[in-house]
């Protein structure tokens, strides 16, 4: 009779555990799959933000907005300064700037 009743209590321990198991795999399985759903978006929204990206950093699109709400232009060759290669030429390109920054030259 005793080993009986231990028998009973081991089958409905068994049982219980057996419940409780399943009940957190479904857990476990909703929540993959809550994961796996916001990994896709994530994925979605990384694609979004990149091609956002591309287009703001187009050039076309920097020179426009330069133009439109700054006033700005292209550079021409009356204020583009070439510096030569070379220490030496360095120091003659320096020397250069400095007289016509005194001129008052660009």
């Amino acid at each position: 009779m005793r080993l009986l009743l231990v028998l009973i209590l081991a089958v409905f321990l068994v049982g219980f555990h057996l419940i409780t198991t399943r009940y957190h795999a479904r857990d476990l399985y909703v929540k993959i799959e809550q994961l796996r759903a916001q990994a896709k978006d994530l994925d979605a929204q990384w694609r979004r933000l990149q091609l956002e990206r591309a287009e703001l950093t187009r050039n076309a699109r920097i020179d426009e907005l330069a133009r439109e709400n700054f006033s700005m232009a292209p550079a021409g060759p009356e204020y583009t300064i070439y510096i030569p290669a070379g220490e030496s030429a360095m120091r003659q390109t320096n020397a250069e700037a400095m007289t016509a920054a005194q001129r008052g030259q660009p």
